[in-house]
């Protein structure tokens, strides 16, 4: 029994196995069926694309070839519409080259008749010549027959007669001619210094020293001031000008000689005021980054007025000494403004008399530089002002001008006395110049000098119109006790030495900080 029933079980698993292979076998052909329709499928559908992206490349071709032959038609039109120009232009050039040919042809006729009159002429001259000799040999010979004597003694002694004569003449004629040389010359330069004056337009600049600083509100007065006037001080101690809070409504008023530190103090106020913040510390900073841009600004000036004055190839340093004419006034008269007028004066007058144009007003813009030196040495401004220029290599005839127009050196050039004269014209213009503000300048800073020539003295400000020095020292080299002893010093200095109306204070600041940084 157990042998039968594993019989039966091993003809199932037979039978099974069969059915299960024709059942995978009907499973796979539908599937490979499926993969077949499936591949079918993604052919023809690919088949379409290909179909659709060839259609699309043609029409990009031949759109991109229609843009290509409207492109080349139209550069062909261009050409040929160039090519006619040019052909017109040829053409009216043959005709102009014609009618000149025509023109010369006829001239040169016209100059073939005038040389055959003119030959026949000079030979009819000839002719009469020869006739005139003729009739002056005999005129000779008839005159010696009458005078006895020959032609060389008569000639010998008309000579001699004519000789004493023609020299008196000649005499009176020189001197006739000298004066009235020296009457033209006279008009004539009369008449070139008027023409370059009428040519030249100023502008009058007078220069003070005081600026008003404009505030929207008077609250603004007691944040610049600060607790105890520490604000103010700062400022002061930083820029060197006095600032007068006073009842005036909306300004303060900023008060120095200095037109450079005024303009700083004014700038620094103005970003002080704008920020909001201001202390001692922001103050200092501020006016330290204001100083730095005046410098910038300085130089700035200088190259815009040698580029306005068409002057080129001038030396950096001399660049930015014009740039600080800006900021400096000559007997009230503005020393940039000044310099632009001799300039453009000299250059006038440079090409009235025919001299070099460009020497004229080179001269003319530097003739003033020895005034704005960083340093101040005792020498007259125009031997400085021509060192300078020797300096950076200025022209020979540059430098004696700037020397001489104050006749400190002797004049080597035509040019010298036109920039005399033009830094004459400019200066002595109604109302240009006044002479109380450029001595007042002068004596504030004597008075600045003077202190400053203390060792351990950092910076000196002459203030309220020189009533008052203030002298600040550095605090590692001068003690308490020897700046009571300095400021003695210098006021007994300033007394016998100086000559000023009223008393001047003399204030000496000590000033000891510590410093530390948390890191």
């Amino acid at each position: 029994m157990d042998l039968i029933t594993i019989i039966s079980i091993i003809i199932s698993l037979i039978i099974g196995v069969v059915i299960g292979r024709f059942l995978l076998q009907g499973v796979f052909k539908k599937q490979e069926q499926a993969a077949r329709e499936k591949a079918e499928s993604i052919i023809k559908e690919a088949e379409k694309q290909a179909e659709h992206h060839k259609k699309q490349r043609n029409l990009e071709a031949k759109e991109k070839f229609l843009q290509l032959k409207a492109e080349h038609e139209k550069e062909v039109t261009q050409r040929n519409s160039t090519v006619a120009q040019k052909e017109n232009t040829i053409r009216q050039k043959e005709q102009s080259l014609n009618q000149k040919l025509e023109s010369l042809n006829r001239e040169k006729q016209e100059l073939d008749n005038r040389n055959k009159k003119l030959d026949h002429l000079i030979e009819l001259n000839e002719r009469k010549s020869e006739e005139v000799d003729q009739l002056k040999n005999q005129h000779i010979k008839q005159l010696e027959t009458i005078a006895g004597l020959s032609a060389q003694e008569a000639r010998e002694q008309l000579v001699n007669s004519l000789r004493e004569e023609a020299r008196s003449q000649a005499i009176m004629q020189i001197k006739d001619i000298v004066d009235e040389a020296k009457l033209t010359a006279s008009k004539e330069a009369k008449k070139v210094v008027i023409q370059t004056i009428q040519r030249t337009a100023t502008e009058s600049a007078i220069e003070n020293t005081v600026s008003i600083f404009n505030i929207e509100n008077d609250e603004i007065k007691g944040r610049i001031i600060g607790r105890e006037g520490r604000n103010i001080r700062a400022l002061e101690a930083a820029t060197g000008v006095e600032i007068i809070v006073d009842d005036t409504p909306e300004a303060i008023i900023l008060s120095g000689f200095d037109p450079v530190r005024r303009e700083i103090a004014r700038l620094s106020l103005h970003r002080l005021v704008t920020d909001g913040r201001i202390h001692p510390a922001r103050i200092e900073e501020v006016v330290a980054k204001t100083r730095t841009q005046i410098e910038d600004e300085i130089v700035e000036i200088g190259e815009r007025t040698v580029i306005d004055l068409g002057i080129h190839g001038l030396h950096p340093e001399l660049i930015r000494m014009v740039g600080r004419m800006r900021y400096r006034s000559s007997y009230g008269q503005n020393l940039l403004q000044h310099s632009r007028e001799v300039a453009n004066f000299a250059a006038t007058m440079a090409a009235e008399l025919g001299l070099n144009v460009k020497h004229a007003k080179r001269a003319g813009l530097l003739h003033d530089i020895g005034k704005v030196p960083d340093d101040n040495p005792e020498l007259p401004h125009a031997i400085l002002g021509m060192q300078l220029a020797e300096k950076y290599k200025e022209h020979p005839e540059v430098c004696n001008a700037i020397g001489a127009h104050h006749d400190e050196i002797e004049m080597t050039s035509l040019i010298s006395p036109v920039v005399q004269a033009c830094d004459a014209i400019s200066g002595a213009r109604p109302g240009a110049r006044r002479e109380v503000v450029e001595s007042y300048i002068k004596r504030l800073k004597e008075l600045e000098e003077l202190a400053l020539s203390y060792p351990g003295v950092e910076k000196t400000f002459a203030i309220q119109a020189g009533r008052e020095l203030r002298v600040v020292v550095e605090s590692e080299k001068v003690s308490d006790a020897q700046a009571e002893i300095l400021a003695a010093d210098i006021s007994n200095r300033i007394q016998t030495e100086m000559t000023y109306p009223g008393q001047v204070k003399v204030t000496v600041i000590r000033e000891t900080r510590s410093v530390a940084y948390a890191k």
